[in-house]
C-alpha cells in the first residue's frame, strides 16, 4: 500500500487500507505516528460516520468533546467516537504509535459532513469551521460564526 498523508502534513505515515481493498461502506486507515504526529491534525468531528482507533504499539492521547478531555489508550486498546462528537488523537510520547482508524459506514468522508474547531482568523477565538477539500488537495475552512475562509498550504 502507498502512503497517503494529510494535506496539513501532521503524520508521515498513512496507509489508506479501504481503498486498497475497495471498500465502498467501511474505512480503515493504518498509521505510524512519531513523537508530535497525529492522526488528523485537529479536533474535529464526522457527522455522517463512527469511528474507532485501535492502538497496535505506544500510547495514543485522545481529546474528546470541546472541552477537550484527555484519555490516553495503550497497546491493545479502544476507543469509539459517535457521529458528532468531537476528537483528535495524537502521539504526545517519545516513542512511536501504531494503530488503526476504523470508520462506518462510508469508505471515504464526506467532507460537507465534517467540522472541526479551529482559531478564526477574523474573529480572533477557537469556533467551528465547515472543511472541504479542493481540487489542489488542500483543505479549506470557513468559520461558521463569521464566514471568513482559509485553505492550507
Amino acid at each position: 500500500m502507498d502512503v497517503v498523508t494529510n494535506p496539513l502534513e501532521v503524520h508521515s505515515v498513512r496507509k489508506p487500507v479501504s481503498s486498497a481493498l475497495g471498500t465502498e461502506d467501511f474505512a480503515m486507515n493504518y498509521f505510524e505516528l512519531e513523537p508530535g504526529e497525529s492522526f488528523s491534525g485537529g479536533l474535529h468531528t464526522h457527522h455522517d460516520q463512527e469511528e474507532v482507533f485501535y492502538v497496535q504499539e505506544g500510547t495514543a492521547t485522545f481529546e474528546v468533546g470541546r472541552e477537550r478531555e484527555e484519555t490516553e489508550i495503550e497497546a491493545g486498546g479502544l476507543i469509539r467516537f459517535a457521529p458528532g462528537e468531537f476528537q483528535i488523537g495524537k502521539n504526545d510520547s517519545d516513542d512511536r504509535v501504531v494503530g488503526f482508524a476504523l470508520g462506518a459506514p462510508k469508505a471515504r468522508h464526506d467532507f460537507e459532513e465534517i467540522e472541526s474547531l479551529v482559531h478564526c482568523r477574523e474573529c480572533g477565538e477557537e469556533t467551528v469551521h465547515e472543511l472541504d477539500l479542493t481540487d489542489e488537495g488542500q483543505f479549506e475552512f470557513t468559520c461558521t460564526e463569521c464566514g471568513n475562509e482559509f485553505a492550507t498550504g
